[in-house]
């Protein structure tokens, strides 16, 4: 009878102390929005003298959570027993100095200026007035464009200016009316409503008079997308462009779903979205020579010089990429709706804000992703067009590697492979062979051994341009030059004559590739992006490509090789009947 009488006592004891948990459970998480509540009382209060500081929003984690946690339905549990308030600490991550970031903007500058001495030809200088990106220092914008620099002499030689083919509406990916008037609803982004009253996003309401050139940049950059070319070559949608993703406000971020790294899709002030990658390795850091291609860190850098390299080539298939250093608890953690991104920012012990998301590799507290003390630098690529409204096309590439610690993939012991490649549709007609052949010069030059798949806009067929998407694995090793890359080249034995002759003009030395992009590539903000002996590594490359070529024309003759593609302009892009 007593233990009956202890059991039950027993009992009741266990669903009291379970009942009292529950309670104090419940009371954390109502705790923010009596915070709020009563907040939004003393705001209501014509009487109250409480001073405004000018760092009000820079407060710390707990409070500033609990008020937009309240408003979204948050766990505001992890507010209150994870994030900590360290603002007033004297190494803040919104107050502090750091002699680190100091010292880092004094070698930017140091850097720029002694580029601009090796590029400086000795020749009269005459301002070419483009407008540019403004550099890192201070938003002052830097000029590169001189008459006589070499990027300019490049752009202005008759390689560059071949015309295309008279545009129809089958060959433009979209057939606008200018009557037609852009509504931010459309673009899936269901926040356009202006709930802040701010004014600045009065400009793309969408009660407002809105004609097609007045439209965003990033949408008259979709607008100019054709079969041929991503861009136009002398575009200045393109330069405008580049400079939203530097300077548009981020409004919501989100992690991409699928990849093996981390990447964040950013949405900005004017509906534009761009896909993030941040910063995993420094500059000067190369890949450990016991990595896997497949297990290589992407690199935000390399997706920047990727995009100026695409251009100098005159192949314009890299969407538009822009560096921009981020601050990650204003424009990440603080505009994020994305739980499982914001639940994975911590405070390391250096006091840096840093956060890991999900993905395959590299997402762990182990590989979290730092501030200095909270600002990260990133690469900003330019969404396509939506696939709704522009279907894309996935393809296989041919020369896909095994993605296996010890296969090998087919083409890797088989010297003929590409006679079977030849026989096999879209490769055996119009000029997508070619343009496989242009993407393995463009992987090589930047060292990219990840190329498993590209893409094209279903809408064109095959007989349009392969889209060079995804080049973060690039620029890893410049010590290093990786010859499997140029396998499809020296199998196939074929290039495009305009390809071919803009090689040679890139190895000369009054233009040399190298040069060329250290003067492009200071027109972006993040500058320096590469390092002396990536640049170098790309001159040395080329002259591989050219070496490769040469014996190619050697063993089968100049033209079994160089496929014409100049004359009359239009026959680069051969209808469906060519073979």
């Amino acid at each position: 009878m007593i233990k009956m009488i202890m059991f039950r006592k027993f009992r009741v004891l266990i669903l009291m102390v379970f009942l009292i948990a529950c309670t104090m459970h419940i009371m954390i998480d109502l705790l923010p929005k009596l915070e709020k509540r009563a907040a939004e009382g003393d705001s209501g209060d014509g009487g109250c003298q409480c001073a405004h500081h000018a760092g009000g929003e820079s407060q710390g984690w707990g409070k500033q959570r609990a008020r937009s946690a309240a408003e979204a339905g948050w766990p505001n549990k992890h507010t209150l027993r994870i994030l900590q308030d360290f603002s007033n600490e004297p190494s803040s991550n919104l107050t502090s100095h750091s002699l680190e970031k100091t010292t880092a903007v004094a070698a930017k500058a140091a850097y720029r200026a002694e580029s601009f001495r090796r590029l400086r030809p000795a020749a009269e200088k005459t301002e070419e007035h483009k407008p540019l990106i403004g550099d890192a220092s201070g938003g002052r914008i830097v000029s590169v464009h001189t008459r006589a620099s070499r990027l300019y002499a490049l752009f202005e030689h008759p390689l560059y200016k071949i015309d295309l083919p008279p545009l129809t509406d089958v060959d433009t990916l979209f057939n606008v009316n200018t009557d037609i008037r852009f509504y931010p609803r459309t673009t899936g982004n269901q926040g356009w409503h202006n709930e802040d009253g701010n004014e600045e996003e009065e400009e793309f309401s969408p009660m407002a008079e809105v004609t097609a050139e007045s439209y965003p940049n990033w949408l008259r950059f979709h607008i100019g997308i054709n079969r041929y070319e991503l861009y136009s070559r002398h575009n200045p949608v393109l330069e405008a462009l580049l400079k939203d993703l530097v300077t548009q406000r981020i409004t919501s971020v989100a992690m991409k779903s699928g990849g093996t790294q981390l990447k964040l899709i950013m949405t900005f002030q004017n509906y534009g979205q761009a896909l993030f990658k941040p910063m995993k390795q420094t500059r000067e850091q190369e890949t450990p020579p016991d990595f896997f291609y497949f297990s290589d860190f992407e690199r935000h850098n390399a997706e920047i010089a990727a995009f100026h390299l695409d251009r100098i080539l005159d192949f314009r298939r890299v969407p538009p990429v822009a560096g921009r250093l981020v601050n990650m608890t204003r424009e990440i953690r603080d505009v994020t709706r994305d739980k499982k991104l914001w639940r994975t920012f911590f405070i390391s012990p250096a006091n840096n804000v840093c956060f890991y998301g999900e993905c395959s590799y590299y997402c762990s507290t182990e590989h979290a992703l730092c501030g200095k003390p909270d600002q990260i630098e990133g690469s900003l690529a330019a969404f396509l067009p939506d696939l709704n409204l522009a279907k894309r096309k996935t393809w296989r590439n041919p020369w896909r590697r095994s993605y296996h610690k010890r296969k090998k993939a087919e083409w890797e012991v088989d010297p003929d492979y590409c006679d079977e490649v030849k026989q096999t549709p879209p490769y055996d007609r119009g000029t997508r062979l070619l343009d496989i052949m242009d993407m393995t010069i463009f992987d090589f030059l930047m060292g990219n051994m990840d190329r498993h798949h590209y893409e094209t806009f279903e809408k064109f067929g095959n007989d349009t341009f392969i889209i060079h998407l995804d080049n973060g694995r690039g620029f890893g090793k410049h010590s290093h030059d990786e010859m499997s890359i140029l396998v499809p080249l020296t199998q196939c034995c074929r290039v495009r004559k305009s390809t071919y002759l803009r090689l040679q003009l890139l190895a000369k030395e009054e233009y040399q590739l190298s040069l060329l992009m250290e003067e492009s590539l200071l027109r972006d903000r993040l500058s320096p992006i590469l390092i002396q002996p990536h640049l170098q590594a790309m001159d040395r490359r080329l002259r591989l490509v050219l070496q490769v070529l040469v014996s190619c024309v050697e063993k089968e003759g100049y033209t079994s090789v160089v496929e014409e593609d100049l004359v009359g302009d239009s026959s680069t892009h051969r209808g469906p009947g060519h073979r």
